[in-house]
């Protein structure tokens, strides 16, 4: 999961970029970059951290054009500590290229020896975005033998990319001298978005991973870019769109709905708000169903992205709701923080419970899922510490058993606490003194309720089932040996001296 941006203007594009990625921080706190576009020149400022700290006035006025794109990053595949792999990337043939990329590819490394063999490019990064990149400029190469671009080309360039990659992947990029180029996946498993606007000097356009970016900067959310479509917008502000993938089919990340997205924003067709609501009502029907409910005094969230959901169940069984949380605004997301460790240090930063809310009552804890079991557990602790009677946990998303290889940091099964584990076990681990998980087919429910057109969902982390179809057990033991790798080093990079660090940060 990350965030990317992409606008062609009328006028600098710096300042609004800038609050773009503010706006999507949300989906990325461990690098961001921007790149611009004067003439045929490109201009990039990129680093580790949040945007408000990679971004000093100095680097806003080193970032010319009225064409830009944008990017905050969520690490997934290569080392999240590495600066080289903060994002946008470049090539300077064929044109001039800069691309951000939401996602994951699924065959990569099959790419990047193709790359190294056939296409005679060398990849610099362990980046997936750096060899999509690459599989672009080729494709754009081949398509145009270094002549003149035009729309047509570009589109045939992308059909190509769709052929070679697989995986998840939403893309904004730009071609020096020609425009912005957006495209998404055959499958539509990442979102993207298209916005206009006009601010009296003419029609402006804009791309972004979610709408929310789109109406923040005071642009119309025009619709979502369609799985296998490509959006070239010229330097005019010209826009032509094309499918570009036989056979296509949307099949959105389901868990965007229940964590990832700002509930403010719509993806595809659905409320992301209005869905959360929805998942509430659905584990309501479950609590009745179960018995559960007339042994609950009080109903209370996990801030923030639970809070829909427990207002609706609280709601729907005519309980009492309470914030028996506080968040601390100051701490990150928990669940994309690296490490174990980070997350489990942070938790208790994050949040703070006031006693009075629990004490002697029978409390029912709802949260948008469970993943690692890291966050429940030491929430269940403080609702016992707080004076809390007994415990029930909720999750507002089916158990999360399986690896997702889309760009969700959940590569390992060893981290996922129900893999291999029944709820009463999960219950055990967490210190609940029971655990009730959604349905999947509740789930599913809730968000095409909202959008009856949406036919099928991206629910590998629930389900196993896995829609690009290329994903075996043999990828996914070599994504989990990686994992561990990854892990090793950079409990390796912890022992090093802090000036070392610093250095290396710089």
């Amino acid at each position: 999961m990350c965030g990317v941006i992409g606008i062609v203007a009328k006028s600098p594009v710096n300042q609004l970029l800038y609050d773009g990625l503010l706006l999507l921080q949300h989906r990325g706190q461990d690098a961001a970059g921007i790149a611009t576009a004067s003439g045929k020149s490109f201009y990039m400022h990129k680093s580790m951290g949040l945007v408000r700290d990679v971004f000093r006035t100095r680097n806003m006025r080193d970032l010319p054009g009225t064409m830009g794109i944008g990017h905050c990053r969520y690490p997934t595949a290569g080392s999240s500590s590495n600066p080289a792999e903060a994002q946008p990337f470049y090539v300077n043939s064929p044109f001039g290229l800069t691309l951000a990329h939401n996602g994951n590819l699924t065959n990569a490394a099959a790419l990047k020896e193709d790359m190294f063999r056939q296409d005679l490019r060398h990849i610099n990064t362990d980046s997936d975005s750096e060899v999509l990149l690459n599989v672009l400029a080729h494709e754009l190469e081949e398509a145009t033998s270094r002549f003149r671009l035009d729309a047509a080309a570009i589109f045939g360039a992308v059909s190509r990319v769709h052929q070679r990659v697989r995986g998840a992947y939403a893309v904004v990029a730009m071609i020096a001298g020609y425009g912005l180029l957006a495209f998404r996946d055959p499958y539509g498993i990442r979102p993207l978005c298209l916005g206009r606007g006009d601010f009296g000097n003419g029609v402006e356009y804009i791309v972004a991973s979610e709408s929310v970016a789109l109406e923040g900067l005071g642009y119309e959310l025009v619709r979502d870019v369609l799985p296998g479509e490509a959006i070239f917008i010229d330097l005019d502000g010209n826009l032509m769109a094309q499918p570009c993938a036989a056979g296509a089919s949307l099949n959105p990340c389901i868990f965007e709905y229940v964590y990832l997205a700002r509930p403010d924003s719509a993806i595809d067709g659905v409320s992301v708000y209005a869905a959360r609501l929805k998942l509430g009502e659905f584990l309501a029907e479950k609590l009745e169903d179960i018995g559960l409910t007339r042994r609950i005094d009080v109903v209370m969230p996990i801030p923030d992205s639970s809070r829909p959901a427990a207002m609706q169940l609280a709601m729907k069984l005519k309980l009492d709701y309470r914030e028996g949380f506080i968040k601390n605004r100051y701490i990150g997301r928990t669940f994309i923080m690296p490490g174990q460790a980070l997350r489990k240090k942070t938790v208790r930063q994050k949040l703070n419970a006031i006693g009075v809310e629990f004490k002697g009552k029978n409390v029912l804890i709802v949260d948008d899922s469970i993943v690692r079991g890291t966050t429940s557990r030491e929430i269940v602790q403080m609702a016992r510490e707080a004076g809390a009677n007994k415990v029930f946990f909720a999750s507002a998303a089916p158990p999360v058993r399986f690896p997702n290889v889309y760009g969700i940091d959940m590569p390992t099964r060893q981290e996922l606490i129900a893999t291999g584990r029944s709820d009463l076990e999960i219950a055990r681990e967490i210190g609940a003194d029971e655990l009730i998980y959604q349905d999947l087919d509740a789930l599913e429910r809730a968000v095409r309720d909202l959008n009856p057109r949406l036919g099928g969902f991206e629910t590998s982390c629930f389900s196993g089932r896995y829609v690009t179809g290329d994903v075996t057990t043999e990828y996914l033991s070599g994504v989990e040996s990686q994992r561990h790798h990854d892990r090793d080093n950079r409990s390796s990079d912890d022992d090093e001296p802090q000036l070392g660090l610093n250095l290396a940060a710089a």
